[in-house]
């Protein structure tokens, strides 16, 4: 009855449904010198188990101060690197304000130029009209002229 109930628990297992009590009841009997020569091949895995809990790490880890050092001034270059960001983006965006007064200023300098060109071309077909006057003049003066 005791191995069937072994068999039961290790399907449930390696289904992982089993609770903390009852894996330790798998590691005690596979601890145990007698083990059904069916399930052999399982006591390396739970006598591993139950020797790793034992293992330690006794190795000292040695800390470098010239890594302190680096971090402190990857710190400062980051710091440093997101001041010229934040400076790049408040002067981009003047350099942009400027570029757009600028073209408002030469936008307006362009209309005003307009109005001016249109005003001297009225003036100039005003005075063309008084030209034509003026040239019918001459001819009848040539005509006047030449017949002498």
């Amino acid at each position: 009855m005791e191995l069937d109930k072994i068999e039961r628990l290790l399907e449930r297992y390696f289904e992982g449904e089993t609770t903390l009590s009852e894996e330790e009841k798998l590691r005690a009997y596979f601890s145990q010198g007698e083990v059904a020569q069916h399930l052999e091949q399982y006591a390396p895995f739970f006598s591993y188990f139950s020797t790793s809990k034992e293992e330690k790490f006794t190795k000292s880890i040695p800390l470098s101060q010239k890594n302190t050092k680096s971090n402190w001034s990857y710190k400062w270059l980051s710091v440093a690197a997101v001041t010229v960001l934040l400076l790049g983006v408040y002067f981009g965006k003047s350099y942009q304000d400027e570029k757009q007064l600028e073209k408002q200023r030469a936008r307006y300098a362009y209309e005003e130029t307009k109005k001016a060109l249109d005003l001297l071309a009225q003036n100039f077909e005003r005075g063309t009209e008084k030209v034509a006057y003026l040239n019918e003049f001459v001819e009848a003066k040539d005509k006047v002229y030449n017949k002498n």
